[in-house]
Order: C-alpha cells, then sequence, then structure tokens
C-alpha cells in the first residue's frame, strides 16, 4: 500500500504489484571473467532455485566481462536453451562496469547480482529482495559478519574481510556490516539516481555504492547469510584490496570537501516521518539540543576561565558580571550560528541584543546565588563559589536554551518560491539554475520537465515515478 506524500514530493514507496505475464520482477546478474568451467552448473542451479522457490517471474542475467575462454559461447547456449537466462558481452573487464551496464539497461523493478560461485547459501535470496518488493528498503545485502551468518572460510580471508570493514566504519562512517559479499539488491529507481554518482568499475564499485546510499539516507537491509568460500575462486586478494583502498582514500576525500552532490540524494525515496509536518511535535529539537549542549559546555567553560581571571583584579560580584557578558556574548553567536543554523549578517545585532537580555536573567541568578552564599559565609573558598556559580549557570541554561528557541531564534518557514517573484518564471533566475544542477545530477535530460521542480526554492528535486513490474523503457534495447 502506498504512504500518502505531500504536494510536490516525491513519490513514495510501494509493494510491487503483480507482473503481467513475461515481465520480470527480479533481475539477477551474474558478472563473470572466464568462467566456462563453473558458469553452467551455477546458472542451472540458480535457475532451478528460483523456478522452485521465487513467486515472481525472473531473469538470469549473464555479464561477461571480456573473457578470453569459452565463457561467451557457454553463456549463449544459456540464454538460448532456457528462456528466463540472457547474456550480455562488455569488452571490457570489470565488475562494477558489468553491473552498472546490465542494472542500467533492465527494465524488472529490483536488480541483484551474485557471484558465479553461489558461495551464499540460495536460500538467503528471498529474504534479500523481499524488503525491495515490499517497498520497506532501498538496498539490500548478504552479511557475512552478522551475529547469526554461518561462515566457512580460512583464517587469511577472514582476518581480511574484518580489517577491511574496520577500515570501512574508522575512515568512512560506515554502518552496513559487510561490504564485500557478492549477494546484493537494489530497486531500479533507486539505482537510476544513485548509479551515475559511482566512480569505481572494478570491485570497489558495491561498497563505493553502498557508501554513497548510506550517507544519502537511504534504507540499506542486510540478511545474514550462510557462505562457505570458494577454493578456486579467481580473486586477487593483494591487487583487490589494494584497490580497495584506493577507492577509500577517494571517497573520503570527496566525502570531506562535499564534491558528492548528495543532498540531491538525501531521503528522496519514500515517506519519511521526519519529513512530515506535525502538529504540536517541534521539529529539530533533538540535533538543537545537542548543539546547545556541546555550545553550553564550552561557554561554561570559558566562562569559568574569565571569572577565574577577573577575580584577581575584583570582586566575585564584578568578576562574575564581565566573565558572563563576554561569554554571553559568544555563546549567543556560536549558538546563532551551529544550534540554530542563522547565517548571514541579517538580524545579529537584534540577536546579540536579545541575548543580553537572555544574558540579564542569567546574571540574576547567578548574582542571587552568590549574594545568598555571602549572606550564609561571609569568606567562602573559591572551590565553593565556583560550585555555587555551576549549579546556578544549569539552571540558567534551561531557560536560556527555552528563551533561544522560543524568542531569540524561533523557527520561520521561509515561503514557498513560486518562480514568478520580480516578473519572473519558473525556469528564470536562480531557481531555474538549481533545478538544471539537480536535474544534471540525476541525469535527466530535459530540464524543464516540470516533474524536475517542486515549487520550493531550497529543495529542487526530480521527482521520480513508480516503478512498477508493466513499466517499461522506450530506450531499452532489452
Amino acid at each position: 500500500m502506498q504512504t500518502d506524500s505531500s504536494p510536490g514530493t516525491l513519490p513514495a514507496r510501494e509493494h510491487l504489484p503483480a507482473a503481467t505475464a513475461g515481465t520480470p520482477v527480479l533481475d539477477v546478474v551474474i558478472p563473470v571473467y572466464n568462467e566456462e568451467k563453473d558458469l553452467q552448473p551455477c546458472v542451472r542451479r540458480l535457475h532451478d532455485h528460483l523456478a522452485g522457490t521465487f513467486p515472481y517471474p525472473f531473469r538470469i542475467t549473464i555479464a561477461d566481462n571480456a573473457s578470453t575462454d569459452a565463457t561467451p559461447m557457454v553463456a549463449r547456449r544459456l540464454a538460448d536453451r532456457i528462456p528466463e537466462v540472457t547474456s550480455f558481452r562488455l569488452e571490457q573487464k570489470g565488475r562494477g562496469r558489468a553491473l552498472r551496464t546490465v542494472w542500467s539497461a533492465s527494465d524488472a523493478p529490483v536488480l541483484a547480482y551474485m557471484d558465479v560461485d553461489l558461495s551464499t547459501d540460495l536460500n538467503a535470496l528471498l529474504p534479500l529482495v523481499a524488503p525491495l518488493i515490499s517497498g520497506h528498503s532501498d538496498l539490500a545485502i548478504g552479511s557475512r559478519l552478522a551475529r547469526s551468518s554461518r561462515v566457512v572460510r580460512g583464517p587469511k580471508r577472514e582476518f581480511i574481510s574484518r580489517a577491511y570493514n574496520l577500515i570501512l566504519r574508522g575512515s568512512l562512517q560506515a554502518r552496513f556490516s559487510d561490504a564485500q559479499c557478492g549477494f546484493k539488491a537494489i530497486r531500479r529507481d533507486v539505482a537510476q539516481v544513485l548509479l551515475p554518482l559511482v566512480e569505481d568499475t572494478g570491485w570497489f564499485f558495491d561498497t563505493e555504492m553502498l557508501v554513497l546510499a548510506e550517507r544519502a539516507g537511504l534504507r540499506i537491509h542486510e540478511v545474514p547469510v550462510d557462505w562457505v568460500d570458494d577454493p578456486d575462486s579467481t580473486v586477487h586478494i593483494v591487487k583487490t584490496a589494494t584497490d580497495d583502498l584506493r577507492g577509500v582514500w577517494r571517497v573520503g576525500r570527496a566525502l570531506a570537501t562535499g564534491s558528492l552532490p548528495l543532498d540531491r540524494l538525501t531521503r528522496p525515496f519514500g515517506d519519511d516521518p521526519r519529513d512530515r509536518d506535525l502538529t504540536d511535535v517541534p521539529g529539530g529539537l533533538a540535533r538543537q539540543l545537542v548543539g546547545f549542549c556541546v555550545v553550553g559546555g564550552l561557554s561554561t567553560l570559558f566562562y569559568l576561565l574569565l571569572y577565574s581571571g577577573f577575580r584577581l583584579f575584583g570582586g566575585s560580584q564584578t568578576a562574575n558580571a564581565l566573565a558572563l557578558l563576554v561569554s554571553a556574548v559568544a555563546n549567543t553567536a556560536a549558538n546563532r550560528r551551529l544550534t540554530f543554523g542563522v547565517r548571514g549578517r541579517s538580524g545579529a545585532v537584534r540577536h546579540q541584543a536579545q541575548g543580553l537580555v537572555v544574558f540579564g536573567i542569567g546574571l540574576a541568578l547567578t548574582s542571587g546565588s552568590l549574594a545568598a552564599l555571602n549572606a550564609a559565609n561571609s569568606d567562602p573558598a573559591h572551590s565553593t563559589e565556583l560550585a555555587v556559580l555551576v549549579a546556578a549557570n544549569l539552571a540558567a541554561t534551561v531557560l536560556r536554551f527555552l528563551l533561544f528557541r522560543a524568542w531569540v531564534f524561533p523557527d520561520r518557514r521561509e515561503p514557498a518560491y513560486d518562480g514568478t517573484a520580480h516578473g519572473g518564471t519558473a525556469q528564470d533566475g536562480p531557481a531555474h539554475d538549481h533545478m538544471t544542477f539537480a536535474t544534471k545530477a540525476y541525469g535527466t535530460h530535459d530540464t524543464h520537465d516540470s516533474r524536475a521542480f517542486d515549487g520550493t526554492w531550497r529543495d529542487a528535486t526530480l521527482r521520480l515515478q513508480p516503478v512498477r513490474p508493466h513499466d517499461t523503457d522506450p530506450g531499452d534495447a532489452r
């Protein structure tokens, strides 16, 4: 069932309807290079499994990566004998190149791939693609490192696999557990937008795809798998590991410099509850609380250092007032930019003036606390003064956040841009330039297609249509 989405947003994920006869719901790609010995038994085994267990029409596509042995002949023979099998020949090597080419041309709404050795138990295939068919997830991966996975392989490969995934977690902040298991699936509508951003054409292809998908906020489903190592694998471990490390460096640098247009991908598929305009639910509260606490902690340290310095030259009330004044100005500026996301000079003076009012309230709390302490003890220890000030500042901090959020930096949503301001049209001016950038990032050629502009100044994104099994692409050569 499709979830309702507000006007101007991308369509929500939907469960794929039953396919018409002859139209595949799933296209399983098997990239091969010089696999004349293993190709036929593996394809027949996969076909028998899908024919007996998969409830939707399917296709198996053999993607030959410039093989130099009899692999192309075996692939053509299988395609001639089995209706659900097709073959595709590439004149250049590269697993990533093969997957990009076949996935981009496929008309199936769910795309998958697996290694020709079928090391992964095929019983995990239906759980892999089911969340994509139902509309729950955007991508799905098999994981050999999940707790419930059952894996048989040597210590060398085990060490390399776990070390590689630790590198991904430490350098690219990846949260998926297994990047290189040759058992993955993706929805076609997601692939059409995501694949043009993936540069690698070799073994790092799927890792890069997963990192970009995760950074873009797409949902990745993980399936524990049973996996048995193929001792006759032709993968060159050292060369593959070296290429992967180069890919990690390239992607990490691109993410750090902001050269990847991931803002054009942020949650583009499905109805995300975080995007709903709900009444009585404050937006961005959790993020603002975290930012305010970080700024507040640093401001408190700054304030205490200032107080200790000023205390050497004056009384406690004077030192407190001066330290609080200086730290309040810095605190307002930091919260303005970092916590509440206000940029530019517009309103800065007003915000500082309002911040000084909030400062006055904090001054009254802290000064009152000091006055109460001096009334109770005419000569309190310096550590006691600091403890009382910390407690008073905590109370003032809560009140400061509430005043900042409700009065100084209230949530003012910008009005929708209709494209006609100053006598212009929806195709004129900065909005049109932003729309053109969005469509180029998505690989769209018609920059004047009304589906590419959602009517807002800040978020002109490409409207994708829900993928249905009976959809066809007029330009598809298949």
